[in-house]
């Protein structure tokens, strides 16, 4: 059975439709023991990590998730589904903020199963033309053997990005993918039974309909 969780700050019902689109049922769920008991997890995710973190645990699915990574089954985190899964988030209620002022006990706490933080584009970047949030097409990279992207050229395919902050994990083995947006960022990681993308495969057409294809086939 595959779920998806539902703590009401994710594109549901498009993880769902994309899933049926290559003949896969699911169940989308906030409650903690169908959670638990997934054999395969999405965790999608739009809006503030903060806020997401708090609707997970309001919920209690904090430890169903944890558990899912725990007993090995194959998980996928969704761009806030990415985020949600390292330590800690620059992003706060106020700006602006000088982040690097801020103490590690400051910052909303994630899952913490990568080590590791979240990030926000620099505001430099638009001085480039860069605009952020980073918004529509770009092209993901593989920089190891990523099951997700398997059959996928080795030069990358172009998926759907919406965010204003990336993860930047400290151990740089768990990059699986990257983008260039005025430099070079994570935009996907792996780690074992674990997958996340910084961009949405279910708004990314045939390339990400593969990718949902190769999480259920080939993890």
């Amino acid at each position: 059975m595959i779920v998806v969780v539902d703590y009401r700050m994710g594109n549901l019902r498009s993880v769902q439709k994309a899933l049926e689109r290559i003949g896969q049922g699911a169940e989308v769920s906030d409650r903690p023991d169908v959670v638990a008991g997934a054999d395969r997890l999405i965790v999608p995710g739009v809006g503030a990590f903060g806020d997401a973190m708090a609707a997970l645990r309001e919920r209690h699915l904090v430890e169903a998730i944890r558990g899912v990574i725990d007993a090995g089954r194959p998980v996928l985190g969704i761009c806030l589904g990415l985020q949600m899964l390292l330590e800690e988030s620059e992003e706060v209620a106020e700006a602006p903020v000088d982040v690097a002022a801020l103490g590690r006990e400051t910052l909303p706490q994630g899952l913490g199963v990568i080590p590791g933080r979240v990030v926000r584009f620099d505001p430099s970047l638009a001085a480039r033309g860069l605009k952020v949030p980073h918004m529509g097409w770009n092209r993901a990279v593989p920089v190891s053997d990523f099951p997700l992207m398997a059959g996928m050229s080795r030069d990358g395919a172009y998926f759907y990005f919406a965010h204003s902050y990336y993860a930047a994990p400290r151990d740089e083995s768990v990059v699986a993918a990257r983008t260039d947006y005025g430099g070079e960022f994570a935009s996907a990681v792996a780690r074992d039974n674990l997958f996340a993308t910084q961009f949405h495969p279910e708004k990314s057409q045939a390339a990400g309909l593969a990718m949902l294809e190769n999480f259920v086939t080939r993890t």
